[in-house]
């Protein structure tokens, strides 16, 4: 049988991949409440569709302000580097493959709900906010997932361990009567 870089007994697997697709569902709504709702805005600016003009903006302001407004960008989605592997279940995998698929995945949801929010009254469509999901994103999972799956895959090698009691060590082996045979 061919296997498909999944590790760990098939319950275990479930488990995590239940756990993980209700935690990234979770999210995405969380998620995509927050970036849908209206706001109250006197004007609103036109789509910033020029790569880094934002983010320019943004460290014009302050250091404080910067931080603050880069990191709006980066953090809402960056749970998504942890849960979109967590989702999909694999222990061992390669991380370049694993973080191109989630980069890539994390990219077009984000595209989704920019694209979604420009109809949003007071939200404008903003090339940097997606540049910053991905960033939050690629960041996350390399923080993250790497380590957390060489774990998982430490601890499938090792197997369960099972403690003896003392009873059990003592008896030794089971006693055999030699003219008995294997029942079919």
């Amino acid at each position: 049988m061919q296997r498909h870089g999944y590790g760990g007994t098939p319950a275990l697997r479930y488990r995590y991949r239940v756990a993980g697709c209700v935690l990234l569902a979770a999210h995405l709504l969380v998620v995509g409440w927050l970036a849908l709702r209206p706001l109250t805005a006197p004007w609103v600016s036109a789509a910033h569709l020029e790569p880094l003009a934002t983010i320019r903006a943004d460290l014009a302001l302050g250091p404080w302000d910067a931080t603050r407004s880069l990191a709006a960008g980066v953090l809402p989605f960056a749970p998504l580097g942890v849960l979109l592997p967590w989702a999909g279940g694999r222990i061992v995998a390669s991380t370049a493959v694993s973080l191109a698929r989630t980069v890539f995945t994390a990219a077009m949801v984000s595209l989704a709900l920019q694209v979604v929010q420009s109809g949003v009254v007071g939200q404008v469509l903003d090339v940097d906010a997606l540049l910053l999901n991905v960033t939050g994103v690629t960041v996350a999972h390399l923080a993250v997932v790497p380590a957390v799956r060489a774990r998982l895959r430490r601890r499938a090698e090792v197997g369960p361990t099972r403690t003896v009691r003392r009873e059990e060590a003592d008896l030794g082996l089971t006693p055999t009567i030699p003219r008995v045979g294997i029942a079919p």
